[in-house]
């Protein structure tokens, strides 16, 4: 480490300790550490709210060598709670770029770390579990580690955190349709990124974007063709007045899709369990079984919780209390379930994010599959 440097430090809650370079703001920050394995789109994942209260383990050795953009940002801020990078780019290189990631960082205030061996750390924590953890810089990065060790301990665990509350728009806002008006969709916001209602508004739909504690007596007054409950961060469990919300659209039949933390509420409005995975899917290179087509999709993935199953076999439906449920989705490297489909309500759900945002586009044809059943919604009205 260099003179002109300023020394950092990441400490885990096992007492692990990595060391390194101060990289965006200086400080001192915690939460849960995870990885990514995204190999792009960095931006994306730093404004993602779902990455709200996470420290983020980048897996790819080169971050920054892009820099930063207005257009690729998917919320109004950064919302990770801290960035690990191993190899961050000296100053970035593409005709996109208008600044660079480690300015924009100390810009929001989010504490980083560079020169980490991130294939250490990544498999440690995908040995040991996701778990609490500290960066610290500058001046408090030479306090004794077990000081630095008990603040990492004060923070609370991801298991029973309520976060969707925390990053929701404070206020509804319009998404108006690309083209003529097809449809009306209310999204309930619980983490949402920029591109899902881009994605929906070039399907022809006008999307209200609703702030996470929102009513069914405002879902009603806007009269929709479908409801969508969008990503989040924080452990589902907690979202008790959503999880209503959710149950009284699927008393009422309303066309319904979900993606990520909507996918687990989904689950809980049909009485199923959640769960805490390990170390999580983080990433857009995840293999997917779409079990309707038979097709094998790469994916982009963020959450740390799913659904569990009642019996384990996911081959075959559940009764609830709205009918049968099926996994029409299931993740190829651990058996995850990673989709909804109800048999007797117009309503499905997705666990990865089809906006692609960052990542590839083969899920996209999921908004086509919303469009499809709000329209034999309607047709079944006449």
């Amino acid at each position: 480490m260099s003179e002109l440097t300023t020394p950092a430090v990441l400490v885990l809650e096992d007492g692990r300790v990595f060391e390194g370079e101060s990289y965006g703001a200086t400080g001192e920050t915690v939460g849960e550490a995870v990885f990514n394995t995204g190999m792009t789109g960095y931006q994306e994942t730093l404004t993602d709210p779902s990455y709200h209260r996470q420290v983020v383990v980048m897996t790819a050795p080169h971050i920054g060598n892009t820099g930063v953009n207005a257009a690729d940002m998917e919320s109004q801020r950064i919302w990770v709670a801290g960035f690990v990078v191993r190899d961050p780019a000296i100053r970035p290189s593409n005709w996109r770029a208008q600044g660079d990631l480690q300015t924009a960082l100390a810009e929001h205030g989010v504490v980083g770390i560079s020169g980490v061996d991130t294939r250490a750390l990544t498999l440690h924590l995908r040995e040991r579990g996701a778990m609490r953890a500290g960066i610290f810089s500058g001046p408090v990065a030479l306090e004794p580690t077990q000081q630095l060790l008990a603040k990492v301990h004060a923070a609370p665990q991801m298991a029973g955190s309520a976060l969707a509350g925390e990053v929701t728009t404070r206020e509804e806002y319009v998404v108006e349709p690309v083209g003529a008006h097809r449809f009306t969709v209310a999204a309930l916001d619980l983490g949402i990124k920029g591109a899902t209602p881009s994605q929906l508004a070039e399907r022809g739909i006008r999307v209200h974007v609703l702030p996470a504690d929102t009513g069914f007596d405002r879902i009603r007054e806007l009269r929709p063709d479908g409801v969508f409950f969008s990503n989040g961060p924080g452990d589902p469990a907690t979202a008790e007045s959503e999880i209503e919300l959710l149950r009284s659209v699927l008393g009422a039949r309303i066309p319904f899709f979900g993606i990520c933390f909507g996918n687990q509420l989904l689950g809980r409005a049909l009485g199923l369990d959640t769960y805490k995975l390990p170390f999580g899917h983080r990433g857009m290179n995840q293999p997917v079984l779409d079990r309707t087509t038979g097709k094998v999709e790469v994916t982009s993935h963020n959450h740390g919780f799913a659904i569990a199953w009642p019996g384990g076999d996911t081959t075959h439906p559940v009764d609830t209390a709205y009918g049968s449920v099926r996994v029409s989705h299931v993740a190829l490297n651990d058996d995850v379930v990673e989709g909804l489909q109800c048999q007797d309500r117009p309503a499905f759900s997705v666990q990865y994010h089809p906006e692609a945002a960052a990542g590839p586009h083969d899920a996209t044809y999921l908004f086509d599959r919303f469009s499809e059943l709000m329209q034999e919604a309607r047709d079944a009205q006449g």
